[in-house]
């Protein structure tokens, strides 16, 4: 089945071949929807699932995800025109005085693997930014990342700022990166917390599924 070798050649990184087989799936009346779901995600979804059990390491999830990208770059064009929503919308970045985007960019790579539209505010982003971030896209997440001791605590004056700000309301917000645990992610107040990419991704799809808050992956 065509939607089978799209997740297979997605998983191997092959991203010339995935674009030649979602045009011919297209072409063949497949359906976007079914092409993005059962073909693109569905690979995704296994190199996420190796990717958690030390199965595959970061260079293969990164040359999925750009077979990935590759497919959607075709898909989202015609997956627009007919109406079709992503699952949700994730605002992320890395905070302020913090400048490693790698960890940002597989969550990112993770939850667009998931439907989930991502944008994308990059790194050292202050929360000044990031409040008017939240107004302007009206998120269902927000994602923060911090790869240093020194900047983890920024996620907890973002988090207050965005309460003070009274736009708490209109997202649950993660955070994630290499010194951050649970423990500090429920002490300041996240609504979710992941150890790594692929389980970002699970407790994304979780948290909009269930709108549910403290809620943690590892």
């Amino acid at each position: 089945m065509i939607l089978d070798e799209i997740s297979i050649l997605l998983q191997k990184g092959k991203a010339k071949d995935v674009c030649l087989l979602v045009q011919q799936a297209l072409d063949s009346g497949y359906s976007p929807q079914d092409i993005l779901e059962e073909g693109l995600i569905a690979g995704m979804n296994v190199i996420g699932g190796k990717f958690k059990r030390n199965e595959v390491f970061v260079p293969e999830v990164l040359i999925a995800a750009r077979a990935l990208n590759a497919g959607l770059e075709i898909l989202r064009p015609i997956l627009t025109s007919i109406g079709a929503k992503p699952i949700g919308k994730a605002l992320i970045c890395t905070v302020q005085g913090d400048l490693h985007d790698i960890g940002k960019n597989m969550v990112k790579m993770m939850l667009e693997g998931k439907g989930i539209e991502c944008v994308d505010l990059g790194v050292d982003v202050t929360a000044e930014d990031i409040l008017v971030a939240i107004e302007k896209y009206q998120p269902d997440l927000v994602c923060l990342s911090a790869l240093l001791t020194t900047t983890m605590m920024m996620q907890k004056e973002i988090i207050k700022a965005i309460e003070e700000a009274g736009l708490r309301k209109i997202a649950k917000i993660m955070v994630g990166g290499a010194p951050v645990t649970e423990s500090f992610a429920q002490e300041i107040g996240a609504d979710g917390y992941a150890a790594d990419a692929a389980s970002a991704a699970d407790l994304a799809v979780q948290l909009l599924q269930e709108g549910g808050a403290n809620v943690s992956s590892s």
